[in-house]
């Protein structure tokens, strides 16, 4: 048996801090950092067809084509979205795809991909390469696969 030692220190925090533990305390944290911390800058590509309103980040190498983008909303790097509304206090990680898709006041992580979902998503946290779609045949069921601790609304 191998004895390793392991090191633990405590360190004081300088400022504000906030617990995101749950989704709504991350929801307002995002809401807070998108208040407060961020600038329009849009480095991606957006074509003629989309609109873009307020204050909206978006990064290298994503393409927006034929949406409309309102801010606050912070967008990340390599994103594919196209034919979508993203509302204020939304932000969207590195390598998400949309498509078809309305949200706002939600947090959609890195590489997941939503599809074809005609309800708006509002106050929602997508996880990291997370897929969202819709069955296109009939008769129609739902199907999940629901990680521990997970909150499933159906309206």
């Amino acid at each position: 048996m191998i004895d390793q030692q392991k090191r633990v220190e405590a360190s004081e925090l300088e400022g504000w801090w906030l617990d995101t533990g749950k989704k709504d305390d991350l929801l307002a944290a995002n809401q807070i950092i998108l208040d407060s911390c961020l600038t329009s800058a849009v480095v991606g590509r957006v074509d003629a067809q989309s609109q873009i309103i307020g204050r909206v980040e978006i990064g290298a190498g994503s393409q927006i084509v034929n949406c409309t983008i309102r801010g606050p909303v912070a967008i990340g790097n390599d994103c594919y979205i196209e034919n979508c509304f993203i509302g204020p206090y939304s932000s969207v990680a590195d390598q998400v795809t949309l498509i078809d898709v309305d949200l706002e006041h939600s947090v959609i992580l890195q590489g997941a991909k939503i599809n074809g979902v005609h309800h708006r998503i509002v106050d929602s946290v997508i996880g990291q390469r997370a897929h969202l779609t819709v069955a296109p045949q009939r008769p129609k069921a739902l199907r999940f696969l629901i990680g521990d601790d997970c909150q499933i609304e159906l309206v």
